[in-house]
């Protein structure tokens, strides 16, 4: 870690779980579990579980400027804070696939939080699939809508403290699975008995998968 905080104040390009492409920006600060860049417009928190490479960046991308970026270093800067500091602010995540989702941090529980999106509504994500986490401005909202378009309320459904118990919860339920990625993780969720989660797909036939696979779950 002393090593790779010898690399702040530089443009770097690192390689990220489940992107084809790299993430290029200045290197802004890193905590226990993870770090953030700058890519001149706005601020990647990316958790450091997903960094597969960093290396110094051959060349800085066109027109990106980083003067006058404003920060101050945390001393207990972690991911669990960062989502804490998000509750409320109109935020972008990538987890899966080639889209992001938009919209608000609403409860974070032991190994999940739940974002309000206007896309896909209340959706559960296991904290070990967040790729990166970027906070738009403080008056930004999604898509440019009337803040009472879209009000931004704690979820409905009872939590539990563990993503395995919650697919509990939801068993017998209708649930799309990693965003609908996949067709065949889209179905009724018929068990949930750790560690495997079984799902009636619309053929009706029976999708088995290891619960640690899963990094979404919403229900449509």
């Amino acid at each position: 870690m002393k090593t790779m905080r010898s690399y702040i104040n530089q443009y770097v390009e690192l390689s990220v779980s489940g992107r084809k492409d790299c993430v290029r920006g200045l290197f802004i600060d890193i905590g226990s579990d993870i770090m953030v860049l700058h890519d001149g417009e706005r601020f990647l928190y990316l958790p450091l579980l997903h960094l597969q490479q960093m290396s110094l960046s051959v060349k800085q991308e066109a027109g990106v400027e980083f003067s006058g970026i404003s920060w101050e270093p945390s001393q207990d800067l972690s991911y669990r804070k960062v989502l804490m500091n998000a509750k409320g602010m109109f935020t972008e995540l990538y987890i899966t696939g080639n889209q992001s989702i938009h919209g608000y941090v609403t409860s974070i529980m032991n190994d999940f939080f739940v974002f309000q999106s206007p896309v896909f509504h209340s959706v559960l994500i296991a904290m070990r699939h967040l790729k990166y986490l970027i906070p738009y401005s403080p008056n930004a909202t999604p898509y440019a809508m009337n803040p009472t378009s879209f009000p931004v309320s704690t979820p409905t459904m009872a939590l539990a403290r563990t993503i395995d118990q919650q697919l509990k919860k939801l068993e017998g339920e209708f649930v799309v699975l990693n965003l609908g990625e996949n067709p065949g993780k889209i179905g009724l969720l018929k068990t949930a008995d750790t560690p495997i989660i079984e799902v009636i797909t619309s053929g009706g036939a029976s999708m088995f998968m290891h619960i640690d696979h899963v990094k979404t779950v919403h229900r449509p």
